[in-house]
Order: structure tokens, then sequence, then C-alpha cells
């Protein structure tokens, strides 16, 4: 359903003592209902951001909303030392899904990330390759701002004033598999690879690249894992993005989506792999804890019930047409747009900046996103609907002829 909400002034409640390293809209959220968000103001603001690809099922979902209360009301926190639920049962199923056989559990993307480089390295040593250290990654890669995955990111705005950076790190050109062949050898733990790209600006692999992948990493010896901490848990209308491209890697982290808005991260690893990291070599305190892993057992069990792979396939096309035809009708200011199932975006031509229509769309009542290479980022919740599509068009439309007249 489409709110009826009278646009009126927003009032921003400031808070002075949040450090200030966001770049921060002017709004307030206060709650939120499904695909759209309320700011203090009252006014509704169709929501095509979703935390960053993380509230799948959309805000304040009811079974999520009990699954969380009923365990906070049983156990929040027992340590890792001991084995606890529903952390085993979400291993369980997240083996079961994926056919893999063993998960670590953490509480971002980037410290899945971090394991995943962890146990590359360890993977290797356990091996007897104690030369085998450097891990592979691609140009235009975002993989977390810890150091050890922003090593690993290739984009030099989030390296200044960090560096030195941890040794160990080389990138080769995405999508080329000349260069990817000519990179990997007997020193290369691992390829981290992102089956689509998301902060440089929705950039797709190809099924050509990923299997070529598949093979040179088993031809060397190195582990091919798969960062799918964006662009997994249905986004690209399969559960994980690996099953879409028939590519099985050795490894994939999970994050995001996974508890529908609570904090979690998961490294899932199948094959020799999967006992690499033994006792003492990794852990985290809050990796697992009960309450984000009953949330991410609901999220698994309402997919049970809902076909949310069809749903995504055909939003996605919807919202893909829907963006071709704005890119059409202002092909000075747009691409066209590109991505796959609800992870899309809309390129935005040089002499213009995706932020501006971010920061006039909401006015129009309308939360965007501008990621990497100057372009408009589209990732809401996989149960939008076909009505809220067209009205997000709409909403857009309206956004962009204000921008234009501006």
């Amino acid at each position: 359903m489409i709110p009826v909400v009278a646009r009126g002034a927003r009032l921003v409640t400031t808070h002075p003592h949040v450090m200030a390293n966001y770049g921060r809209l002017e709004i307030n959220i206060v709650r939120g209902e499904g695909c759209w968000l309320y700011d203090e103001s009252g006014n509704a603001y169709l929501d095509l951001v979703a935390g960053i690809a993380v509230c799948a099922l959309g805000h304040a979902h009811p079974r999520i909303a009990r699954a969380v209360a009923e365990q906070a009301a049983t156990l929040v926190h027992v340590s890792n030392l001991v084995h606890h639920e529903p952390a085993g049962m979400l291993a369980d199923r997240l083996a079961e899904l994926s056919g893999f056989d063993t998960v670590f559990f953490c509480n971002s993307g980037a410290e899945a990330n971090e394991a995943a480089i962890k146990l590359a390295r360890k993977h290797a040593w356990r091996r007897g390759e104690k030369n085998r250290n450097v891990i592979l990654a691609a140009h235009g890669s975002f993989h977390g701002r810890t150091l050890g995955a922003l090593a690993a990111t290739d984009n030099p705005a989030y390296h200044e004033g960090f560096e030195p950076l941890p040794l160990g790190f080389a990138h080769v050109p995405f999508n080329d598999v000349a260069a990817l062949d000519a990179a990997i050898g007997e020193t290369t733990a691992c390829f981290l690879v992102e089956p689509v790209q998301g902060e440089s600006g929705i950039v797709p692999a190809t099924r050509e690249y990923l299997r070529a992948a598949r093979r040179i990493c088993d031809e060397r010896g190195a582990l091919l894992i798969f960062d799918e901490v964006q662009c997994g848990m249905g986004r690209l209308g399969r559960l994980f993005a690996h099953q879409l491209y028939d590519v099985t890697p050795d490894a994939f982290t999970l994050a995001k989506s996974l508890a529908n808005g609570l904090p979690i991260g998961a490294l899932i690893v199948r094959g020799a792999a999967a006992t690499s990291l033994q006792p003492g070599d990794h852990g985290t305190t809050f990796g697992g804890s009960p309450v984000p892993a009953a949330a991410a057992l609901e999220h698994l069990a309402i997919r049970d019930v809902v076909d949310i792979d069809a749903q995504v396939t055909t939003a996605g096309q919807l919202l893909t047409d829907e963006l071709a035809a704005i890119a059409r009708d202002h092909g000075d200011v747009f691409e066209a747009p590109r991505g796959i199932g609800l992870m899309l975006g809309l390129p935005v031509r040089e002499g213009r900046e995706a932020k501006t229509f971010v920061t006039r769309g909401l006015d129009h009542g309308v939360f965007l996103n501008a990621a990497g290479r100057n372009t408009l980022r589209f990732v809401p919740p996989l149960i939008i609907s076909n009505d809220e599509i067209r009205e997000a068009a709409v909403r857009l439309r309206a956004t962009i002829d204000a921008t234009l007249r501006s």
C-alpha cells in the first residue's frame, strides 16, 4: 500500500556527540514498515536502499520482530566457549542450503572477509606452503574497512590516511580472464572476488570470468572465495550468488541481509579448507550470538513459504525496465542501467553528480543512494511490490526533473 502522508518540513534532531565519520543526509528516521521509512515530522519515504541491501524482508517484519523478542527473553548471549542455540541450528541450515561443510559466525561483512583472508593463509600454511600468502582481489573491489579487508579493497580514497596497509595483497582487472591467468601463481593463497561489485557502482562479473577463476584456482592450488556480503541472500534471484552463476567457490562470505537488520556475518567453507581454522586460530566475542542468529533463522524460514526468488526476478525486471525508460528519456544524463535482480545501478553521465539526486529525492519522498562510479544504486527490500516500483519511478522522475531545473 502506498502511504498517503502530507509532505512537510523536515525537522532534524541533531546528535552532536555522534562521531562525524559519515556524510549523513539531513533526515532523522524514527520508524520503518515494509518498504517505507518515516521521519520525525511524519514524512514517508519509499526506501530503495534497504539499509544498503540489509532489510531484505523490509522494515519491522512481524515474524522477524517476534523471533527477536522471543529469543531476547530466553538467551541474549553466552560465550563461544560452549555450544549454544540458535547459532548451531543456523549453521546447520546454511550448510544444508549451500552444500558446504562449516560456518564461522562474526558480526559484519568486513569481519567475514577478514576471516576469509585468515582462512586462506592458514589453509596454505597447514599444507606446508608458507610462501603461499598473497590475497588476490579485483580492481574496483570493496571488501570492508578493517585493515585486512581494506587492503583487499581497491579504492585509493578508502586507503588515504590509513597507510601502511597490511602486506601481501594484489589486484587484477575485473572481468579480465587473461590478467587473472597471469596473476594467480604459487604464492597466491586465494582469489577474493564479488560476483557483483556493489560499492564501485553495481558491476556484475561475467559467467565466463568466474568459471575461469574456478578453473585457474584449481590448476594453481589457490582457494576461490566469493564475497557475497551485498549480492548474496537472494538479491540476485537465488539465495546465494554463486548459485546463479553456477560456479562453486571454496568459501563465501555473507552478512548484511542475513538477519534482516541485526548484526551478523558468516564465512561458509567446503572441502579441505573447512577445517583449516583450528581452536585458537580465530575468534569473536559476539559472533553468532543468539538474537541475530534467531533473526537469521526466521529469515530463512520465511523463504521456505514465500518464493522470494521468483519475486526478485519479476520485481527486478520491472525496476530495470523503469530505469531503462528513464535513461532513454534523459539520455544526456544517464546511461543504461546495469545489474542483476534487485541489485541495480543507474550510471550518471559526466557533468552531474549522483549525490545531487539523492539529496533532492528526499523532497519527493524517495530514499536513494549513490555508489562508486557516480552511480545511483537501487537495492530495495526484496519484497517491494510492482505498485511500489511504479510509484518509485514516478517519484524518481519528479526528483530528476526538479534536479535538472535547479
